[in-house]
């Protein structure tokens, strides 16, 4: 494989697993990381940040990887990250310097800045589809890496087509937009050699975000009921306060439910729907528990004036780690011995190393 090709010299794929066989092994995810150890990760992270004007946040971000990746484990074996700082601090630079020729064409000419988004949206898929090589490739599990193999001309549709489509339909084809990403994301991604498959459909999709929609309508609704009666009750500008007061929050309040919502749905959808060659995967993320845990943090990131936000980052990285469980058709030494052997056998060429990572 070169660095212009996704193509790998692979033997039939065995067929996916039925997650409800019944001899498919359960394998739970967990994390093995507390709050305090990564707090002390983070500040310094922070610390260094703010005196190196930003230019220690790649190895900031690097450090962050590892301690997430090393303490989550799986059947008794944690994965790792490989990636170097250079390459995030490479991406980041491309990004900066795409950003500022930006601004400096929308200032000189409305023509010139017109080109100038043209250019972008040639420009940011590719970045984006060697971030995802980058990243994969440097992802393993007990010594195996991952890969990703999307290819260029797809990645367009999936990150300029669908999401333009998405803008021009006001949001209505935005579901159908995410589907194509994750399918997009998912079935170019393999262990060693071993494909991802994702079979979850546009209509899985919709019905997450509909729920969604119809949740947050129903909580302005309430709200904008309560304003209206409180409103009514008390006269004069004290009435309008309040009115104007209890709507607002009503509004916030929808979407702090929304949001941890959403992410618990689409987690299931996504991993539910989502195999590794003969092995299936099955999450069950609480959305009530989700909107708890993510109100929580708040409440508690804000009284703590920030100092609490590694705890809520591992807090919620462990529920939602923890929901997951992998459904082995086997042995996961036997699996991943004969994958070694295949990406072994194939040698260096089979795998593509990318030196950049704009950390989107």
């Amino acid at each position: 494989m070169h660095a212009g090709s996704s193509d790998f010299t692979l033997s039939a794929p065995p067929a996916p697993a039925d997650p409800h066989d019944g001899a498919l092994r359960p394998l739970s995810l967990s994390f093995t990381g507390s709050g305090s150890e990564y707090f002390r990760i983070w500040i310094v992270n922070v610390l260094l940040s703010i005196v190196t004007f930003g230019f220690y946040s790649a190895w900031a971000k690097v450090r962050t990887l590892q301690y997430f990746y090393r303490n989550t484990r799986l059947d008794g074996a944690s994965f790792d990250y490989h990636g170097k700082p250079s390459a995030i601090l490479k991406g980041r630079a491309i990004v900066v310097a795409l950003a500022f020729a930006f601004q400096v064409a929308t200032n000189v000419s409305p023509f010139l800045s017109l080109a100038m988004l043209v250019a972008l949206l040639a420009v940011f898929p590719l970045l984006l589809v060697r971030s995802l090589r980058f990243r994969m490739a440097n992802s393993s599990y007990r010594g195996l890496r991952f890969a990703f193999a999307g290819r260029d001309a797809e990645a367009y549709k999936v990150f300029v087509l669908w999401p333009l489509a998405a803008v021009f339909t006001l949001g209505l084809l935005g579901p159908l937009a995410h589907q194509r990403f994750k399918r997009y994301q998912h079935n170019h991604t393999r262990f060693g050699t071993a494909p991802f498959a994702f079979s979850a459909d546009a209509g899985d999709f919709y019905g997450v975000y509909l729920r969604a929609f119809g949740m947050m309508v129903a909580v302005v609704a309430i709200a904008a009921v309560g304003s209206l009666v409180l409103g009514a009750s008390a006269s004069g500008r004290l009435g309008a306060a309040l009115s104007f007061g209890i709507g607002i929050a009503g509004f916030y309040l929808a979407l702090l439910a929304v949001s941890p919502y959403l992410m618990a749905r689409l987690q299931n959808i996504v991993w539910s729907h989502t195999t590794l060659a003969p092995h299936a995967f099955r999450s069950e993320v609480r959305a009530g528990r989700m909107v708890f845990i993510f109100v929580t943090n708040l409440l508690a990131i804000a009284l703590t004036l920030g100092l609490y936000l590694p705890f809520a980052r591992v807090r919620a990285a462990r529920y939602r780690l923890e929901c997951v469980t992998m459904l082995a058709a086997g042995p996961l030494d036997s699996f991943i011995a004969g994958e070694a052997e295949q990406v072994g056998a194939l040698g260096e060429a089979a795998v593509d190393w990318y030196d950049i990572d704009i950390a989107l």
